[in-house]
Formats: C-alpha cells, structure tokens, sequence
C-alpha cells in the first residue's frame, strides 16, 4: 500500500469521518465559532448543515473532543426516517435511558428526571442529531417540546441538528417549523473549501500521518483537485487516495498534473486504467482468514468484484463504475438492516412488557436481555465490516491494476 512506500503510519485519507484529522478551513471556522456561541447560551437549537462529505460529523467530532466531559453530557441520535413517538423513545436511548417505547407519557418523564439530575449536577445536557433531514415534522416538533423542559428558569435541553442543504429548506419554508425555527440561536452552512485550502487541507493530513518531503507535489495539480472535487472533503480525500496509490505504483518522487488528471479521468470510467509501467508492484495479497470471515469471501462477495464474468476481469472503467455501484447497494442494505433491527428492537420491548404484567418469569426476561445484547453487538460488527467493504471497494480496481 501506498502509505508504506512513502513512510506513512497510517493512511491520511480516509473516507470515514476522523476527528483527529480535523481541518480548520475558513468555513468550519465560522461553524465551530457558531457552535462555540451556540453552547454558551445553554437553549435552543442549534444547526449546521452541509453537502455529503463537507465534514459535519468530523467537526461534530472534533467538537466532542474539546468538549469537559465533567460538566456536559451528550446524547447522539442518527436518524433513519424516524416518527414522533420514535424520536422520543430514540432521545431517551441516546442518554442511556430504558424505556418503552409504547409508553410516550413514561419516556417523557424519564427523559425530564435525567435532565433534572444533570443540572442539579452542575452539567448541560447535549442532544446530537444526525441526519436531521431524514426526520418528520412530528418528530421535529417533538424535539421542540423537549427543549420545553425547565428547572425552575434554567432550560434543561440543548440540541445540535445537522442535515444536508435540504434540511436548511425545511426549516426555512415549512410553516408547521415557525415555533422551532424562532428557537434556534446559531446556524450555519458549511461551504465547500476555496482552492486555496486544497493545499493546506492535503499538506494537514499528510503531516498528520509522518509525510517529509515524499511525495512532492507540483503547484498546478491543486486546482485540479478543487475543480474535480468542488472544495468537498470527501471527495478530496477519494482522489488523493487514488492518486497516491497509483504514484506508489509507479515509484514516483513527484506527483504532477499528467498524473493526477488520469486518476480522475480513471475516477470518472473515461479511460481504462493501466498496469503500471515501474518495478514497484505490489503483490496482491488475500485477507487474512479474519478479515476474509469478516468480508464474506466465502459467500464470493469480495470475488464479484476481480472475476465477475467467470474469471474474466471486468474492463477497467466499467470496473470504476462497478466499485460505486457495490459500495451504493452495501449502504442500501445497511439502511434496510437498521429498520429491521429497530422492528426487533420495539418486538422486544412489547414482548418484555408483556412477560412483566403476565407474570415474574425471570427465564423469559433473562433470554429477552440476551437477544438484545446480541443485538448491539451485531450492529458494533456490521458497522465495522461496512466500513472495510467501503474501504476494500474503493481501492480495488487499483488492486486489479497492480
């Protein structure tokens, strides 16, 4: 991998959020300065919103990070088109809270009893929500209603919404928001990065993982990458990525313009990638027999992708396409497995209460706990294994190459 033939100790361009890559561009800027007004007000709303990949959660992260843990408290929820009553239950989740979710009136209570407990702790109470455009406007409103909970004149709840550009709509337009969008105290947009950010943004994360002065880089290759990119991180960190790989491959000392355009019209299934001409080519080595267990090798998953026609390799850009199509249907049933395992989730709890006001049978409520567990552990593993199929997809057709 690329990152052992430039001395790297890690590589520096991950698609999955890392807030210790954090990147002060001009716009993330201005949204910590929001998010910093925005917490010492202690009430209210507030909401960042931006395009996939702009950085919400790695700033969101990056917050957390400078956070005192001994005087906040923070909840997170990541929304999947959730309900009213399902928001509430999901709030309650995110604090640690047991309750059931077909008991509205009980989960408020719990909900308010914590919040109290917190502030006669001396700690504010953080509610993250993720995704913010995926929710209802009965759960939007149910929201608003927490941020009713007072002691005495000190309000009890403090909430972060971020969403994609279209959540910004929805507030501003949707006359059923009024109420919410006069409580919300800071907003802010993040843009893409301007082209003189690409630099200092790519230069941040290679220092970050041990960069020198291996690979150099040539001056017009920047605004190459902010034109392809359009200033979005993500999609920075994809072409570098590639770019990076394709340059170790080929031993290169210098990355230049001719290079970096061919990434990107490989990126784009305009020309077919190439083998490499130099010495360096790596061997392509199989997973490891827990990586393979974890990847699902037995099943020919990761086998569709180096011989989808029998042993024939697909041409290199119906490949690149290819690569985005599997990393776009594993998203989808991922998206699918969270409604499904929420359907058990709320199964459980039914069946929990039933077991309770039917009779004490500790066996039935033993096995319940269990399946729960085992629930939480399924989802910690799928979403550590949908980030190494991410990962595998994305650099695979350069794999192939080599």
């Amino acid at each position: 991998m690329y990152e052992d033939f430039y001395g790297f100790s890690e590589r520096p361009f991950q698609l999955t959020p890392d807030p210790s890559f954090y990147f002060e561009s001009v716009t993330h800027k201005k949204a910590l300065s929001y998010l910093g007004y925005g917490l010492a007000q202690g009430e209210g709303f507030i909401v960042i919103t931006g395009e996939v990949g702009a950085g919400k959660s790695t700033l969101v992260g990056h917050l957390r990070n400078r956070l005192d843990w001994n005087s906040v408290t923070v909840g997170e929820v990541v929304t999947s088109a959730l309900g009213s009553e399902e928001m509430i239950t999901m709030a309650a989740h995110s604090f640690g809270l047991e309750v059931d979710h077909s008991d509205k009136a009980g989960a408020l209570s719990a909900i308010e009893l914590f919040l109290q407990d917190e502030a006669r702790a001396g700690r504010k109470v953080l509610l993250v929500v993720d995704e913010a455009q995926n929710l209802t406007i009965g759960a939007l409103e149910e929201l608003r209603m927490l941020s009713n909970f007072h002691l005495g004149a000190k309000p009890l709840l403090q909430m972060l919404l971020l969403g994609q550009p279209e959540f910004r709509q929805l507030l501003a337009e949707w006359d059923q928001l009024e109420q919410l969008r006069q409580r919300v105290i800071a907003s802010h947009h993040l843009e893409a990065m301007q082209p003189g950010e690409i630099e200092p943004y790519v230069m941040h994360r290679l220092e970050h993982v041990g960069y020198k002065v291996r690979p150099r880089f040539e001056g017009e290759v920047w605004k190459r990458i902010h034109r392809e990119s359009r200033g979005i991180p993500r999609l920075v960190n994809r072409i570098m990525s590639r770019v990076l790989m394709k340059s170790a491959m080929q031993q290169r000392e210098t990355i230049d313009l001719p290079l970096v355009d061919t990434v990107i019209d490989e990126i784009n299934g305009k020309v077919p990638e190439e083998a490499p001409m130099g010495d360096y080519t790596p061997q392509r080595e199989k997973p490891s027999s827990r990586k393979a267990e974890e990847l699902g090798t037995d099943s020919g998953l990761l086998q569709t992708t180096e011989q989808p026609h029998g042993g024939e390799a697909l041409p290199q850009s119906e490949n690149s396409a290819l690569m985005d199509a599997q990393i776009e249907a594993i998203e989808q049933a991922f998206a699918e497995r969270d409604q499904a395992i929420a359907l058990v989730r709320k199964e459980i709890t039914s069946l929990s209460q039933r077991a309770s006001q039917s009779a004490e049978d500790g066996d039935t409520l033993h096995r319940l706990a269990a399946i729960e567990a085992r629930l939480d552990e399924q989802e910690r593993s799928l979403r550590h294994v949908l980030t190494m199929m991410i990962d595998y997809f994305e650099n695979s057709a350069t794999r192939n190459a080599a």
